[in-house]
This record gives structure tokens, sequence and C-alpha cells, in this order.
């Protein structure tokens, strides 16, 4: 007996209404492009503006939307010139991150502040404006990319993983709640992936992939109708071992990279 997909899978693109949140580098742009390449209709939006029109400028399918995630009313503003000209959003990407490697010490709490809204608290707005007309059509596709920062208490992770730990337990959350009513939700959880973000890192990075190599595996799992869609999986699969562990043992093992 075959198990059947936790999501209905996506295999066809072509007409697709996509709002992709932290499409000016990184996974956002690449996956965005991947999309628009599929015949999907892409709005793409990031802090700056610029960085945006450089990569998608030419692209008829796509929309450039200048958003600060933190700011409630942008979000209302966006969403309304999305609607304005394609009428629905039939998936919203949420690839938004900042993230400070420091040791717990070193941590400063306007900055921790910051980076809380960032990560977790802005997708609340997000699902607010969103989710009625989702829930209304019956259908619909969440995507929320979170990290394997959010399986264990990783060193150097001391605001950046607590925030991924909880976009876990949210799209847990969400699957629940929302599946049977028709909305897919997409739970990403990459490993190591060459962004502006992962280059502040001071260590070296096992089984770092591209930005283009996390889109291809994002798409594939969407196809495969996963909820959970982690990669790469030669090394999340070690992680994913470390979170069973006793905390002796798990603590043992986090001392021993700290002090490596």
């Amino acid at each position: 007996m075959f198990l059947q997909p936790l999501n209905h899978p996506i295999r066809h693109w072509q007409g697709m209404m996509i709002w992709v949140v932290g499409a000016s580098s990184g996974i956002g742009a690449a996956l965005a492009k991947a999309m628009l390449k599929q015949g999907a209709h892409v709005a793409v939006s990031a802090r700056t503006a610029s960085a945006l029109e450089s990569q998608f400028q030419p692209e008829v399918n796509a929309m450039v939307l200048p958003l600060d995630v933190n700011d409630s009313l942008a979000w209302q503003q966006a969403h309304e010139q999305i609607l304005q000209r394609w009428g629905q959003v039939d998936m919203l990407v949420y690839c938004v991150a900042d993230y400070v490697p420091e040791r717990v010490w070193e941590m400063q709490p306007d900055r921790a502040r910051q980076m809380v809204l960032t990560n977790l608290a802005a997708y609340y707005d997000a699902l607010a404006i969103l989710l009625p007309d989702m829930l209304l059509a019956g259908k619909g596709h969440l995507a929320l990319i979170a990290s394997v920062a959010g399986y264990v208490g990783l060193p150097k992770a001391t605001v950046y993983g607590p925030t991924k730990a909880a976009l876990i337990n949210l799209a847990e959350i969400l699957y629940n709640d929302l599946h049977a009513l028709g909305i897919n939700v997409f739970l990403i959880n990459p490993g190591f992936i060459a962004t502006r973000l992962t280059e502040k890192n001071d260590f070296e990075m096992p089984a770092l992939l591209s930005p283009e190599q996390a889109s291809a595996a994002i798409m594939a799992g969407m196809a495969c109708g996963d909820f959970e869609i982690h990669f790469p999986r030669r090394f999340t699969r070690w992680l994913k071992l470390v979170q069973l562990m006793p905390y002796r043992w798990r603590f043992a093992l986090m001392q021993r990279l700290v002090s490596t």
C-alpha cells in the first residue's frame, strides 16, 4: 500500500499566481526565476526595489513589489496591487530571514527583537491578509522557508534558530488547521545554502548548495506533495538523527562543535 502525499502535488505551474517575499537574492530569487520559467505569474517582494528590478524587470510575467515585511499597512497595499493586476494569489512563499551568528553573551536585545519581527512575526500579517481569500476559494498554497537550524539548538544561532523552530511549529499548526479546507502547506528546511546570510559564517559549511540547487529541490518536493521539504538529505538526515538523541548525548555533541 502506497502512502498518499500530505499535500496536493504541484506539477503544473502554468498560469499560477505566486507571491515570493524575500526575492531579491538567494533562494527567493532563484525560486521566483524557476517558477517564472515554468509559466507562473510571480510577484516578487523585498525591501530594496533596485535589487528586484535588476533581476525581474525584463520578465513579462513578473511584478515587482517593494515591501517592508515589518510594515502591516505595506502588506495590505502590496496585496491590493496584486489583486488589481491578477485577481488572486494562489501561493505565498515566505523566504524572508535575518541572521547574525552570535553566542548568547554577544546578543543585542534590540537587534534580536528586530530579527524575531522579520523572521517570524511578520508572517502573521501575511496570513491575516491572504487566508480569508484562500479559505473562501477553498484552495491555495502556503510555503514557509524555515531552516534545519530550527531542528536543534545549534551554536551561534542564538536568535535565528528559535525563530526558525517557531516557523516549523507554525507550519505544523497551519497544516492541521488548513489541509482539510483545501490549502497546501509546505515546510521548507534547507541546510547550508550559498547566500548573503551564510557569507557571515566563519566555519566550514557541510554540503553547501547553490540557491539554484535549493530551488530545484523545493519544486521537486512540491511536485511530490511533500509537507516537509528538507535538503540536502546527506546533511539533514544527520540532524534529524541528532533530534532523536537524549539530551545528554546531544549536548555533548554540541559542546564538541563549539570547541572545534
